[in-house]
């Protein structure tokens, strides 16, 4: 029991990995210079939707950030994972999160994808519709 109490210790988890990733990208956005908001926002209920970063440029922009991280490219690589479904998602708790704001400002929705030690800032990756 020890042995395998050991060997699974040292795996690290996939929450670990996503957690690893957004903080590489926290930091990169963070150089490029956008300030947090919000670290992964969850909508209230059921089938609600998580946003993996909230930022906001100096023009006051906020930005709606998916992180995706992939060790390899195959098969798109990690921002082909972004498919129309958790697009939608992302628009759907984006616009859940505005209603607490009493103006709307401009808001766009970035991915960043790493593909093994590659990252890729996409902006405006995709459009809310």
């Amino acid at each position: 029991m020890q042995f395998l109490r050991q060997q699974n210790e040292t795996k690290t988890t996939t929450k670990a990995r996503g957690d690893a990733a957004e903080s590489q990208a926290l930091a990169y956005l963070q150089a490029q210079g956008l300030r947090l908001l919000m670290r992964n926002y969850r909508t209230p209920g059921r089938g609600g939707g998580e946003i993996d970063l909230i930022m906001q440029q100096s023009d006051g922009t906020v930005v709606f950030v998916e992180v995706r991280k992939r060790a390899r490219a195959q098969h798109g690589g990690a921002a082909a994972s972004v498919a129309w479904t958790k697009q939608q998602r992302l628009v759907r708790a984006a616009h859940y999160y505005l209603l607490r704001w009493p103006r709307l400002p401009a808001t766009r929705f970035d991915v960043v994808a790493i593909d093994g030690d590659q990252l890729q800032w996409l902006q405006a990756a995709f459009e809310a519709s």
